[in-house]
This record gives C-alpha cells, sequence and structure tokens, in this order.
C-alpha cells in the first residue's frame, strides 16, 4: 500500500485498505471465520493501526467483517438467509443490467466475453480457486453492462459476500464445470445484444447457483471450526 505522508492521503487511506481487503476476500484468500491480525495485516500493507481498523469498520459496515469485544476482528459466516437475499439482489440488479446490453458499449460487452473465457481456461488447468474468481469477474462484468459506477460498487460488496458462501462447497471441480459453461452462454447473448433472451439465461443460472450453494449450506450443517488468523501471506 502507498505511504500515508500527508492529509489527503490520510483520508483517503482507509478506503484505499478496505478495497484492497475487499478485493482479497472476493478473492477467497480470507476465509469465513478468519481471525484478521492488525498486526500482520498492519505491516504488510505498511499502514498505521489506526487506519487499519478505520477500513476493517468499514469493512463491518458492508458485512463482510464482524467485530467481537476482547476477540477483535474476523471475516464473517453467512447464514441461509444471506445467500438468499444475496441472490435476491443479484436476479434484479444483474438480470436488469443484462436486459440492457444491446445498449452497452461494445468494451463492456467484450469484457463479459474476455471473463467467460478466463473461467474456461482456469478450468482447463484444473484450478478451482482460479474459477471462482473468473466467475466473480463475470458477474462484475455483467453489472458493468449497467454503466454504474454506484451499481458497481454495489456489485463489488454482493460478489465478495457471495465468495463468502463459496467457502461451503466441498467439491467445486464437481459444482462449477456447469456454470463455466452457462457463462460462456450468457456471454454469447451479451455480445450479439439480445437482451431478453441474456437476462433469461442469467436468471435461470442464478436460480440454479443458488439451489447448488444452499445445499452445500445444509450438507455443511450450519457450523463451522475456529478459522485461521489471517495476516500477512492473505494481505498480499
Amino acid at each position: 500500500m502507498d505511504g500515508e505522508a500527508t492529509g489527503a492521503v490520510e483520508a483517503s487511506a482507509p478506503d484505499r485498505v478496505a478495497r484492497h481487503l475487499r478485493a482479497r476476500i472476493t478473492e477467497g484468500r480470507f476465509p469465513p471465520g478468519g481471525h484478521l491480525s492488525e498486526g500482520a495485516l498492519g505491516q504488510a500493507l505498511g499502514v498505521s493501526r489506526n487506519t487499519l481498523r478505520e477500513a476493517l469498520r468499514l469493512l463491518c459496515h458492508e458485512g463482510l467483517v464482524v467485530h467481537e469485544l476482547h476477540r477483535g476482528f474476523s471475516v464473517r459466516e453467512l447464514t441461509v438467509d444471506d445467500v438468499v437475499d444475496l441472490y435476491r439482489s443479484r436476479r434484479l440488479l444483474e438480470g436488469a443490467a443484462a436486459r440492457q446490453c444491446a445498449e452497452a458499449p461494445p468494451a463492456a460487452r467484450l469484457a463479459v466475453v474476455d471473463a467467460a473465457r478466463l473461467g474456461d481456461d482456469e478450468a482447463a488447468r484444473d484450478d478451482w480457486e482460479g474459477v471462482q474468481t473468473a466467475i466473480m469477474r463475470f458477474h462484475q462484468a455483467v453489472a458493468g453492462l449497467a454503466g454504474s459506477r454506484r451499481l458497481d460498487e454495489s456489485m463489488r460488496q454482493i460478489l465478495a459476500e457471495l465468495r463468502l458462501a463459496f467457502h461451503a462447497l466441498a467439491d467445486p471441480d464437481r459444482v462449477l464445470p456447469p456454470f463455466v459453461d452457462r457463462n460462456r452462454v450468457v456471454a454469447d447473448l451479451v455480445l450479439a445484444g439480445a437482451g431478453a433472451r441474456a437476462e433469461r439465461e442469467l436468471v435461470a443460472y442464478l436460480d440454479e447457483a443458488e439451489r447448488a450453494v444452499l445445499t452445500a449450506f445444509g450438507r455443511r450443517g450450519g457450523t463451522r471450526p475456529v478459522g485461521p488468523t489471517v495476516g500477512a501471506d492473505a494481505a498480499g
């Protein structure tokens, strides 16, 4: 992270740190329940303890991190109700964005195609962590079709929470391949500007994905051992 030499930089530092940590959550680097070591994270990111704490408080407001007295900060563990609400939000946001894909600039549509291809490449390498990250990028690109900075920010938060839910998938190599294929179908429709068909395909896709994640939560039984401490390695 950049230094904090001026007041202007200091004022923006918590937001920058929060964005960095949110991205690490979206990439699957911070597991649900994992304790966030303030000392290790602050040293790895090169920021003061106060700046780090303010960033973590921002993530608490977003529902990604929790704080407990005498225990500090940890990555939030989602509930079944959280998962249902996430997918309800996604159907509304992504569905509307896909519906207006014909109005989106070519670069926005190509971003959807590129993200779908990345998923194909990661699956071919049997890199299922990489596949999950590619899926996150794909759905961020779908939201980007709307051309709204506010919706982009909302989607980033939704996807960070969703990645926490993905940790419940015990066998991603079995669960994820059909969704990699469906990403490609949606991407082709987006590229063609077939908004109504893209929306229908995407909503059906999200319905199926929600069932898969909820099934994984059911197998987990709503319990999870205490998570590891998250420090310098995950901050990179």
